[in-house]
């Protein structure tokens, strides 16, 4: 499609000059003779770009644009790109200019191909900001409006129309992602998305604001009479897309419950009215589900009732967390950071402190938006379990939770390749990276004493144990049989195991067997094998089975507790 240029000019040589220039190049002229003209002409028409000249009776260029950035913020529609025309080489007047966002200048007379090369510059950069701009406030997944953009839409829509806001919502999808798996998940919703698209007309504003959450608002719904019907269809469609993907014998009670809340148009608070239709939608999951309920002020919403058990729960599982790492604030993320630190800790976990740092590339574009959109990517190519902070604009804090050292590096070029290959050029990315420690605990005063379970068949080797540890503040578990651990290791989970070889029943080697094919948790347990065995074949099983040290009995107080330390502090 040919780019489309608005030529306004009073003199009407350079407005022949400029569309024969234009049209053979391929370019889309209309011609005007005045910025009230053009003003008029945009209510109804969005150009790619504007040609302005400065000088015009009546209303010059200066306020033919302000008027024109009004006029655009009334209509909702982006800036349109400003160039202006001039015959004046006055500094004074081309900083003014860019002072008040104009694009570029073009001396008149015109030289075509200087003419085509700015208008063609503009262009492109117009077209790579609207394509940021697209990408940053689209949910990838569904092709809706994402959180952010949807609230800044409806931020806007509240104050100036009315209508019906709603909060949609599916129930029970999180079986679908249990029982089918994400990829079905994502399909499902999709779908839905699709389903919404119908049931709704272009007018209407429709988002994603989380996992399986929507928002909608429509200036077509007249009264509460509207809602039931089109609660209905979106039930009735999405029950029957769920058959044709899951199979006809799908017997997860998916479905649709909404909450709706009148908007006056008379300088409404968004904020206030999605709280309200969220209280309705809190009442609708209360009832039933699979049905719409307003809000109105007469209606018992009261924050203050106390709720059991299973009804918190359902509302925390009914809202989903997304398929991808959370983020939160810098005040939020302090807290789980120490918590996760603590709990790193007290079960021997991996974890790695991932910073990136974001400069300019050399593509432009808004470096803010750009940003913000790797935020996103980042956050999308990461677990759930994992955690993101946006600790400044340019800088990402990522704390990668149970992770083993070799595959950091493979997770960081997974981000930084896929971003290159959607948006290259666009920044410079740098990184570094750290492992948590066993002793990076910045807590001390609540830390608890490591514990030792050690399993032997006499009485007098666990008592000398025992009581060789618990000097060194290490708590003791004693066990009299491999069966009696594995009974233990049920419900307990302890930093180290002193497993003895030779013992009645089930010896120290079955015993390993067993316990390394239990639950990943408890495989992971450091055991070292105690003997008084001298083989060699013996020493090449254990290492074989996992063993991280053989101690040998009788014990030495001094090298059980070396030993023991040594373990505990890798």
């Amino acid at each position: 499609m040919a780019d489309w240029i608005v030529v306004v000019d009073d003199d009407s040589t350079n407005l022949k000059m400029a569309g024969r220039i234009l049209s053979k190049h391929n370019k889309r002229v209309t011609a005007m003779t005045s910025g009230y003209a053009l003003l008029d002409y945009i209510k109804g028409n969005i150009p790619d770009i504007i040609l302005l000249d400065i000088k015009m009776p009546d209303m010059d260029g200066f306020e033919t644009l302000r008027k024109l950035r009004a006029l655009e913020k009334e209509l909702n529609i982006n800036e349109i790109p400003v160039i202006f025309l001039t015959a004046d080489e006055d500094v004074s007047t081309e900083m003014r200019g860019f002072e008040v966002g104009v694009s570029d200048y073009v001396r008149k007379p015109f030289d075509p191909e200087i003419l085509v090369k700015r208008i063609d510059n503009i262009i492109g950069k117009q077209e790579q900001i609207l394509k940021f701009q697209e990408e940053a406030t689209i949910d990838q997944l569904t092709g809706l409006l994402n959180k952010t953009a949807t609230k800044d839409k409806m931020t806007g829509i509240c104050g100036r129309m009315s209508g019906y806001l709603m909060i949609i919502d599916l129930d029970s999808f999180k079986l679908v992602n249990d029982i089918y798996g994400h990829s079905m998940g994502d399909e499902v919703l999709k779908s839905f998305a699709d389903i919404l698209r119908k049931c709704f007309s272009e007018d209407c504003v429709i988002g994603r604001i989380g996992g399986d959450e929507f928002l909608a608002f429509s200036p077509e719904i007249d009264s509460e009479d509207d809602l039931k019907p089109l609660t209905e269809r979106l039930n009735s469609s999405m029950t029957e897309k769920a058959k044709q993907l899951m199979g006809q014998d799908m017997t997860i009670p998916l479905g649709v419950s909404m909450g709706a809340a009148f908007i006056s148009g008379k300088n409404s608070d968004y904020e206030e009215l999605f709280k309200a239709a969220d209280k309705a939608l809190y009442n609708v999951k209360q009832n039933g589900k699979h049905g719409c309920a307003v809000y109105s002020a007469e209606s018992e919403y009261e924050d203050e009732v106390i709720m059991n058990l299973k009804t918190i729960s359902m509302i925390l599982s009914e809202r989903n967390i997304p398929d991808r790492a959370l983020q939160l604030d810098r005040e939020s993320f302090i807290y789980v950071y120490r918590f996760l630190i603590r709990y790193i800790m007290r079960y021997r976990k991996k974890a790695c402190k991932l910073l990136i740092t974001l400069s300019e590339g050399n593509v432009g574009g808004n470096f803010d938006e750009t940003c913000d959109m790797f935020l996103t990517h980042v956050m999308d190519h990461l677990r759930k379990s994992d955690i993101v902070m946006q600790y400044r604009k340019n800088q990402v804090f990522v704390f990668l939770t149970d992770i083993k050292e070799g595959a950091v590096l493979q997770v960081i070029g997974n981000i930084i390749n896929s971003w290159n290959e959607q948006k290259e050029g666009s920044l410079s990315i740098t990184y570094e990276y750290d492992f948590v420690k066993f002793d990076e605990n910045p807590v001390t005063e609540d830390n608890e004493p490591p514990r030792v379970a050690v399993v032997d068949d006499d009485s007098s080797n666990l008592k000398l144990a025992g009581h060789i540890l618990s000097k060194y503040n290490i708590r003791v578990t004693a066990l009299r049989s491999g069966e009696a651990l594995l009974e233990f290791l049920k419900n307990n989970k302890p930093d180290l195991i002193l497993l003895d070889i030779k013992m009645p029943g089930m010896d120290g080697f079955e015993t390993m067997e067993k316990l390394k094919a239990m639950d990943e948790d408890i495989a992971d347990i450091p055991v070292a094998f105690l003997t008084a065995d001298e083989n060699a074949e013996s020493e090449k099983r254990g290492v074989e089975l996992g063993a991280v040290d053989f101690i040998k009995k009788p014990f030495i107080p001094e090298v059980l507790v070396m030993r023991v330390k040594s373990i505990l502090s890798k």
